[in-house]
């Protein structure tokens, strides 16, 4: 009787402890789900946000910028046609830039200014072809104005269009058709200084980037009107914007035209205007990676446990294995098995679990983001097979080196000892 008690407690500690290490090794299999999972998310959403912000920066910014910070450029049509002779250069346009006061009957604003040729720059300014309201056209001949008489300045001068940010306009209470005044630097030069010069123009379109930054300080008028404004008695201009066939190639294209052109001027890609913008994004995406890559970390010491515990409930069966003439290589070979099987079942659960929540974020889009803080209403998500390759190998491989050391353990096993300690 008490020979079968013995027997009996002896199986139901067995038992507890066979429960007990699968228990571990399922904790261990889900961690290394998570891990994986929430990896694929994170990067998946970094590269959204990094691909919608370098989508929305490059419908108001030209890709490769050439300008004179000094004189600026007068002779900018031969520089124009030496520039389009460059393989890869598809459109060049001139720009005129300076900053001034914008006023409405509600309020005024400052504004960053942009002269632009309306033919050929929303070839480079993307989001010109798109304007929520208005026209291009409208910018030498605004609406309203076809009249003489409601058409011309106090001087003579025929109104001009310009075109503004929606959150601008609606700031302004201003739209289409609507008259404001920009307070112009070429002004008089009086006793108490230069005062302002007020010039009248009338709103031609308005425009959404989704960036606070355009939408609320950049406007948009012709050549013509910006030379008038700024006082530019030729054809000067401040330099030329290119849109170039290689987006991501762009700053090896400006290397190669600043090596064509004078040292007076400075050659600038997209990449190098915002490089401390996309710089973060960088850094924030590699810390995130190495926080979350924890978690797979964490998971792997499981089954370091799970893989010890097993070795010591099995210490009997492999020194039978061994006396029968089990190698220590195929002992250590069993347990490095298993332990991968786990670490592959985690990983896969994983890659399916976080490509399927990409997938359903980025089809019904149901995690919004607050109006005004972010540039896109909702979270964006972009799978590249670059992030899901890495996380992949890097979980499988962290898993496999949690096995060496039960697999060693296991495999140096005396099985005289072991069956004397049994």
């Amino acid at each position: 009787m008490r020979f079968e008690l013995f027997i009996a407690m002896r199986y139901l500690r067995a038992k507890r402890r066979q429960t007990f290490i699968s228990i571990i090794s399922i904790f261990s299999m889900v961690g290394v789900a998570l891990g994986v999972a929430s990896l694929i998310v994170a990067m998946g959403i970094m590269n959204g946000f990094t691909t919608e912000l370098r989508e929305k920066v490059m419908t108001a910014t030209a890709q490769v910028v050439i300008y004179s910070p000094l004189e600026g450029m007068r002779n900018h049509e031969e520089l124009r046609r030496t520039i389009m002779d460059v393989p890869g250069v598809l459109n060049a346009t001139p720009f005129l830039y300076t900053e001034l006061v914008l006023s409405s009957p509600r309020g005024m604003k400052g504004l960053m200014l942009r002269g632009i040729d309306p033919d050929s720059g929303p070839a480079s300014i993307s989001m010109l072809n798109n304007l929520l309201t208005g026209s291009m056209d409208y910018l030498d001949i605004p609406p309203g104005t076809e009249n003489e008489m409601d058409g011309v300045r106090q001087d003579g001068t025929p109104l001009k269009g310009i075109i503004i940010g929606k959150e601008l306009a609606d700031t302004l209470q201003v739209g289409v058709g609507m008259r404001v005044n920009l307070l112009a630097p070429s002004g008089r030069r009086g006793t108490a200084g230069v005062s302002p010069r007020v010039v009248p123009f009338v709103i031609a379109g308005t425009f959404s980037t989704g960036m606070i930054q355009f939408d609320t300080s950049l406007g948009f008028v012709s050549l013509e009107a910006a030379r008038s404004l700024m006082g530019i008695q030729d054809q000067r201009v401040n330099g030329l914007e290119l849109t170039v066939e290689e987006v991501f190639e762009a700053d090896k294209l400006a290397e190669k035209i600043s090596a064509l052109l004078d040292k007076r001027y400075s050659v600038r890609s997209w990449m190098e205007s915002n490089v401390n913008i996309f710089a973060a994004l960088k850094l924030e995406k590699l810390a995130m990676g190495i926080v979350l890559f924890l978690i797979v970390l964490v998971a792997s010491f499981s089954i370091i446990a799970s893989l010890i515990m097993l070795v010591m409930e099995k210490t009997r069966d492999i020194a039978v294995l061994m006396s029968m003439g089990a190698t220590r290589k195929s002992i250590s070979a069993i347990f490095r098995l298993q332990g991968l099987l786990i670490g592959l079942t985690g990983t896969a659960l994983g890659l399916g679990a976080g490509c399927l929540l990409c997938l359903l974020l980025r089809r019904y889009k149901f995690i919004h983001l607050p109006e005004g803080a972010y540039p896109m209403s909702y979270v964006p998500v972009l799978l590249q097979w670059q992030d899901i390759l890495p996380i992949t190998l890097g979980a499988v491989f962290i898993c496999y080196l949690a096995t060496l050391y039960p697999a060693r353990q296991a495999s140096g096993l005396v099985p005289a000892e072991a069956l004397r300690s049994e």
